[in-house]
């Protein structure tokens, strides 16, 4: 494995920890944070309308 490879991999490793939790995280919120999360990130443009995450951020 070259340093790149093993670079790439602790990157993908970090990115899957994060995700775990965020998930965690949001799960434990009530309906009204979600509801403000949500807002949040529609008027940031990560998600669109209808929740979708973007791909272009």
């Amino acid at each position: 494995m070259s340093y790149i490879d093993s670079f790439t991999q602790s990157d993908e490793f970090r990115r899957e920890e994060l995700i775990r939790q965020i998930e965690r995280a949001v799960e434990s919120l009530s309906l009204q944070e979600l509801e403000a999360l949500y807002y949040d990130m529609s008027a940031k443009n990560y998600i669109d309308d209808e929740g979708v995450l973007r791909s272009d951020i």
